[in-house]
């Protein structure tokens, strides 16, 4: 394992530049306010290994799906959230030579995520290829208080040499995913406006016509003193926009740019509005200054920090690892967006496409439940009740009917757009998460008109799904489970899968406890809720408890223990310890066959129920 993070309670720390841990580097020092992130890509020039991305939360494209052979159900795209128009560039020229990290003899540098606080600053020394020596200072934030708002500051002191330093701060339209199937560009530009100290760039995707205006604005100083003479020259090529300044400065002093961003979508606004109102955005940025921003930053997440931390005393190491997770979490979501959600690798990548999967709901609600307001997580299970009707339709392609909602693996509108089998068509205790989410929110915060409002309905639906997917067996006199893909998808196709069945049990009867709920304590909700799902009251509850009642799972009963599913105890039952470093890990060493014979598992499958139903 590649170690070069520096153990620091509250910061993540890189020391020394090295080209081969970037890309790493750029996920790990990223930043994020909800509302949009960035990778951790540099300012200034960089034509080594890079992933440049920039993110707005809600914005996606539908990449058409590409598989090698297509299955019925298979859904028709993969929705990723976009690589979204480059605003943080700032080339710098220093006479006649471009300061790029990949090509300059890099000295004393530094990287620092300061998670208390919630910014980035960067510090190093350049020698170019002339010999003359650059030190700069970068420090950036996304802003949690302005959410529309982000801030940079880039100083640069001449260190050996009198001359001209450019400056060129610009927004660059011209990007792409990499992860397109058909290597598609997303993005048209619209419109490009550029005026003197400010530029503003209006995107919008090929598909779906979401549009995105991004503004900048800028001011230069010289040793802390704001140069009111600048003039820059007003650039504007295809999909790109910036002004060049060009300064003369003095050996040891210090040039400074502050570059103050608007991010504005036609999530929040019209299209007609959205160039003004991300200037707008810009200009307030301006008018606070980063200094300013940084403070109000600090204190947004001193408040988060009060509700969320967790102090571990001996381990510096852990003590960091732990304040990570809880910043990447709450810098990925804050709630105030029921159309958003939490994408598995936040604003770090193109992994998982930004979109939702059931981690949030087994994963990530149970740390807001206990770390936020309650609205965070309500806002979470609300954004799974307004995809109630999709999950019907995901269900309907499957061959249910009746109300039969299946949730989907990955999505970002409620729509499926997972397309590998084992997934899609069988990996369904995800919809047993939702319930659990439900069923944890409400024993928390006693909102029990979150039931009558919006829960109930999910429940049904999902308990409907549970009712259908589930087989009698005249042989075993009992009801089966069969043809799941269990959490461990190291095992695939197989019947009775001790988690899902037990979940798929536990939902049907929360269900129904939660309808005699619902029908003693608010009798006109219930009417609605009954009315609306066309709900069978005679034969559907008693249909639940008989599966339930009369339900098979696999047990060794010479060991006392839960089987995963059928036939575990069939396989060669080895430990880790025993295999070899050369084979670890072994879905990059091993036949996928070998890994599906094998007992080992790739994450918590039986332990997950334990996990959720503790006793």
């Amino acid at each position: 394992m590649n170690q070069y993070i520096k153990a620091d309670p509250w910061r993540i720390i890189e020391e020394g530049f090295s080209a081969e841990n970037q890309r790493s580097s750029e996920s790990l020092f990223s930043l994020g306010n909800g509302k949009m992130g960035q990778r951790a890509n540099f300012e200034e020039r960089y034509t080594g290994k890079t992933l440049q991305g920039s993110y707005i939360a809600g914005i996606y494209y539908p990449d058409k799906t590409r598989v090698g052979w297509w299955k019925n159900g298979y859904p028709e795209y993969f929705a990723k959230v976009l690589n979204s128009p480059n605003y943080i560039g700032i080339d710098v020229v220093v006479d006649t030579h471009m300061l790029n990290l990949f090509i300059c003899n890099v000295r004393a540098f530094r990287r620092e995520l300061n998670m208390k606080e919630g910014y980035l600053l960067r510090t190093f020394e350049a020698e170019l290829p002339d010999g003359k020596i650059v030190r700069v200072v970068a420090k950036r934030l996304l802003s949690i208080v302005d959410t529309e708002c982000a801030a940079i500051s880039y100083s640069i002191e001449a260190v050996n040499f009198s001359g001209t330093i450019s400056l060129l701060p610009y927004i660059d339209g011209g990007v792409v995913n990499q992860d397109s199937n058909y290597d598609e560009a997303f993005w048209n530009v619209l419109k490009m406006d550029v005026h003197s100290c400010e530029a503003t760039l209006l995107a919008q995707t090929k598909k779906l016509d979401f549009q995105v205006a991004f503004s900048m604005r800028t001011k230069v100083f010289v040793d802390g003193v704001f140069c009111s003479d600048i003039r820059p020259e007003l650039m504007k090529k295809e999909a790109w926009v910036g002004n060049r300044m060009k300064v003369n400065v003095k050996q040891g002093q210090i040039l400074t740019l502050e570059k103050y961003i608007g991010v504005c979508s036609s999530l929040n606004y019209s299209a007609e509005t959205l160039c003004a109102e991300s200037l707008k955005q810009a200009k307030k940025a301006e008018e606070k200054g980063i200094e300013k921003m940084l403070t109000e930053q600090a204190a947004a997440w001193g408040n988060k920090w009060k509700q969320s931390d967790i102090q571990i005393e001996g381990d510096v190491a852990a003590q960091q690892a732990i304040r990570f997770n809880i910043f990447q979490l709450n810098q990925t979501y804050t709630g105030e967006d029921a159309r958003l959600n939490v994408g598995p690798k936040g604003f770090t990548g193109e992994k998982y496409g930004g979109t939702t999967y059931w981690d949030t709901e087994a994963y990530c609600i149970p740390f807001f439940l206990m770390t936020a307001p309650k609205d965070v997580t309500r806002q979470l299970l609300i954004y799974r009740y307004k995809h109630l009707e999709r999950a019907i339709e995901n269900a309907a392609k499957l061959g249910f009917s009746d109300g039969a909602a299946l949730y989907p693996m990955v999505t970002i509108n409620g729509e499926e757009c997972h397309n590998e089998w084992e997934i899609t068509f069988e990996e369904i205790h995800r919809n047993g998460a939702i319930a659990f989410a439900i069923h944890n929110y409400i024993r928390h915060t006693l909102d029990y008109n979150y039931l009558d409002q919006y829960g109930l309905e999910v429940l049904i639906g999902i308990a409907r799904f549970w009712a259908q997917r589930i087989t009698f067996s005249t042989e075993k006199q009992k009801y089966v489970m069969l043809g799941v893909t269990g959490p461990n998808e190291y095992e695939n196709n197989v019947n009775n899968n001790w988690y899902t069945s037990r979940l798929a049990c536990w939902c049907m009867s929360y269900a129904n406890e939660c309808i005699s709920m619902v029908k003693s304590n608010t009798p006109a909700a219930w009417s609605r809720i009954k009315s609306k799902v066309n709900f069978d009251e005679e034969h559907e509850p008693a249909k639940w408890r008989t599966i339930v009642d009369n339900m098979y799972y696999p047990r060794n009963e010479e060991l006392g223990i839960f089987l995963q599913q059928d036939g575990y105890m069939d396989k060669e039952q080895t430990l880790v310890a025993d295999l070899p470093y050369s084979q670890r890990p072994i879905n990059q060493h091993w036949s996928w066959d070998r890994i599906l014979r094998s007992c080992f598992i790739k994450q918590a499958d039986t332990l997950q129920g334990i996990y959720l139903f503790e006793n």
